[in-house]
C-alpha cells in the first residue's frame, strides 16, 4: 500500500470526527502512577473486543455438533482442550491451549427481534440494543444516525475518568463498512461525537503500519508541528464534521487534536516497532494479528475500551462468496480451514497468553463477538446451494467468548439444540452480553442525558451474567 499523506480535510474526515472526539488530557506521560482510577466495583480496567465481522461460525468454531446429522454437521473433528469442560473445532489448536482462560457463552439469540442483515447484526452486538423498525425498512442501507443508542465502548469511556494522554475509545484497524453504508452502532450516538471512537487504520499490504491518519499529517514544510497550522487545517474540516457529527464546540476539539498531535506518549503507544521479533510472530504478521498486538499496547497504557475489527481480505471474496471475512456464503470449510480459523486461532491465542504472562489478563476483558452466527444446515441458495457447501446468516444462536476481566476460565455457559439452531438452556441475548462487559468494567449508573438535554438510559434491557465471575 502506497504510503498515505492524506489532505487538511482528509485528516479529521478519517475518522468520522477525527481525533478530536474524545475526552483526554495534555499530558505527556502515562503509567501506572497516572492511571485514571477505576469504580471500586470494577473487575477490568479496560476491555479488548475482537469482532469478526460478516458472522461467524458458531457449530465450526465453539459449539461443534458432532453426532448431528451429515445435513448439519461440521467436517471438523473436536479436539480436546486444556479445559475438560471444553471441546473445540480441530483447527482451533493454540486457543485449545489456553481454554481454561476462556468462558464460551453459547445461547445468545436475537430472539427474533433483528433482521438477520449484517447493519442489524453490528448495532444489536455493539449496542445491546434490539434493531428499530428502520432496520426493518432500510436493510443493510441503514446508515449511522444521530440518535442511535450509543456504542458500549462509548458508554464505558465516557463514564471512565478521562486518560491524561489517549482517547477513551479506540478502534482498529478499519471502519466497517464501506462508506456510505458504514455499519450502524459503532459510534456514540445519543452521547454525542465527544464520545465516538479514535480509528487507527491499517491494511493487509503494510501490516505493521498501523496508525491514525491524524497523526501523520503532512504539509508542504513536512509534519504539522506549527498550533496555527494545525488550526487552520481544523477550519478547513469544519464544514464536513459539521454535516457529519452536528458539531457546535469546535474551539475544544481545536485543543483536543493539538494535544494529541503533541504528546510523545501518543506515538509511542502507537509504535510497534517497539515490540520485539518473537512477539510480533507469535501474533502472526497479519493486519489482524498486528491489531490485536496493538491493542495490548493500548490496554497497557490504560485505554478504556479498544475494539479491533477483523479486516477482510478481498482474495478471498470469490472463494468464500463473502466479502472476505466470516459472511461465509460459500466453501465455508475451506475457508474457516485454510484461511479465517489459522489467523484468528494465532492471534487471539497470542493476546491471551501474552496478557496472562504480563500480569493483566485479570484486569483486560477480552470478548469474542460477531454480527450473527451462520446457519447450522449447510447449503445457500447464493452459492449453489447444498454444493456450494456454504452457510447463510443466522441471528437465532451465536457463540460468545470471554476471557479476563474477572471471568472463570474453563467453563461454558449455556446450550443450544443438537443441531446448533437454538438456544435451550440459560438463554440470552445481546443486551445481557453487553450488561456482562458493563459490570466488569464497574458501569452500574447508566442514567445519562442525550444531546437535546433529555434524561435517558443507555440500556434498560438486560442483565450481568454474574453466573461467569
Amino acid at each position: 500500500m502506497a504510503a498515505f499523506h492524506p489532505s487538511r480535510r482528509d485528516f479529521l474526515i478519517a475518522s468520522t470526527t477525527g481525533i478530536a472526539g474524545f475526552r483526554f488530557g495534555t499530558s505527556s506521560a502515562f503509567g501506572a502512577d497516572r492511571a485514571p482510577t477505576l469504580p471500586a466495583n470494577a473487575s477490568a480496567k479496560t476491555t479488548i473486543l475482537f469482532f469478526l465481522c460478516g458472522g461467524s461460525s458458531h457449530v465450526d468454531m465453539w459449539d461443534v455438533k458432532p453426532d448431528a446429522p451429515s445435513e448439519y454437521r461440521s467436517l471438523f473433528r473436536t479436539i480436546p482442550t486444556a479445559s475438560p469442560d471444553i471441546q473445540l473445532c480441530e483447527h482451533l489448536p493454540m486457543t485449545a491451549k489456553i481454554s481454561d482462560k476462556i468462558a464460551i457463552v453459547r445461547s445468545v439469540t436475537d430472539g427474533g427481534r433483528a433482521t438477520g442483515d449484517h447493519h442489524a447484526g453490528y448495532y444489536y452486538n455493539l449496542t445491546g440494543h434490539a434493531p428499530d423498525q428502520s432496520f426493518k425498512i432500510q436493510g443493510n442501507d441503514r446508515r449511522p444516525e444521530p440518535d442511535d443508542w450509543p456504542f458500549m465502548g462509548s458508554v464505558i469511556g465516557s463514564r471512565r475518568a478521562p486518560h491524561p494522554d489517549l482517547p477513551q475509545v479506540i478502534s482498529l484497524p478499519h471502519k466497517p463498512s464501506r462508506a456510505p453504508y458504514t455499519r450502524p452502532g459503532q459510534f456514540a450516538g445519543k452521547l454525542g461525537p465527544l464520545h465516538d471512537p479514535l480509528y487507527l487504520l491499517g491494511d493487509h499490504a503494510e501490516p505493521m503500519k498501523i496508525s491514525a491518519p491524524s497523526l501523520r499529517l503532512q504539509t508542504g514544510k513536512g509534519r504539522l508541528e506549527d498550533r496555527a497550522e494545525l488550526l487552520k487545517a481544523l477550519d478547513e474540516a469544519r464544514a464536513d464534521l459539521d454535516a457529519n457529527a452536528g458539531v457546535s464546540n469546535f474551539g475544544e476539539y481545536h485543543n483536543q487534536a493539538f494535544s494529541l498531535l503533541s504528546s510523545s506518549s501518543t506515538s509511542s503507544a502507537f509504535d510497534l516497532d517497539r515490540e520485539t521479533e518473537s512477539t510480533k510472530e507469535r501474533y502472526g504478521k497479519t493486519i489482524n494479528g498486528m491489531s490485536l498486538l496493538m491493542a495490548r499496547r493500548l490496554a497497557e497504557a490504560g485505554v478504556p475500551f479498544i475494539t479491533v475489527f477483523w479486516r477482510e481480505n478481498l482474495s478471498l471474496k470469490s472463494k468464500c462468496r463473502s466479502a472476505g471475512g466470516w459472511d461465509t456464503h460459500g466453501n465455508n470449510f475451506n475457508c474457516l480451514a485454510d484461511y479465517l480459523l489459522p489467523e484468528f486461532d494465532r492471534g487471539y491465542s497470542a493476546l491471551i497468553e501474552d496478557l496472562s504472562d504480563r500480569g493483566m489478563l485479570d484486569e483486560t476483558l477480552v470478548l469474542v463477538s460477531s454480527e450473527m452466527g451462520r446457519k447450522p444446515k449447510i447449503g445457500d441458495r447464493r452459492s449453489g446451494g447444498v454444493s456450494g457447501a456454504g452457510r447463510d446468516h443466522w441471528t437465532a444462536c451465536q457463540s460468545i467468548v470471554m476471557a479476563g476481566g474477572g471471568v472463570q476460565g474453563g467453563q461454558t455457559f449455556g446450550k443450544t439444540d443438537r443441531l446448533g439452531e437454538l438456544p435451550v438452556e440459560n438463554v440470552v441475548g445481546p443486551e445481557d452480553i453487553t450488561k456482562t462487559v458493563y459490570h466488569a468494567m464497574g458501569v452500574t449508573d447508566l442514567n445519562a442525558t442525550d444531546r437535546g438535554g433529555r434524561p435517558i438510559n443507555l440500556l434498560s434491557e438486560g442483565r450481568p451474567l454474574t453466573e461467569l465471575f
